[in-house]
């Protein structure tokens, strides 16, 4: 697996900003990446417009690999206040769904 890099740029990413680096990603698809990290090292004012960038490379990405690396904690804590937490390659934390049984019990009846 090829794992390239793409930089954010700091302080804060805008919205505009997410037009570029969507194209850059295309690109590096393009080209044969077939997994992509998106180092957010440089970011150092996290705010709604680092999350949109996210969210907007995201979904460029299509079904393809892409992970954050390099983000400071102030970025990692909004990312998760907002759900987009996995960019890290974490699994979010979830409760199971209603009527779901975790574990079957001898004489558990049937539901």
């Amino acid at each position: 697996m090829t794992i390239t890099r793409l930089v954010l740029p700091g302080p804060s990413p805008t919205a505009r900003d997410a037009v570029l680096l969507c194209a850059g990603l295309a690109r590096l698809y393009e080209d044969g990446a077939t997994a992509v990290e998106c180092d957010a090292g440089a970011v150092t004012a996290p705010g709604l417009g680092v999350v949109e960038v996210l969210a907007r490379l995201r979904v460029a990405a299509g079904g393809r690999a892409l992970r954050v690396t390099g983000a400071g904690p102030e970025l990692r804590a909004l990312l998760e206040l907002v759900g987009l937490l996995q960019l890290f390659g974490e699994a979010e934390e979830r409760e199971p769904a209603v009527g779901v049984q975790e574990g079957v019990e001898p004489g558990d009846p049937p539901l």
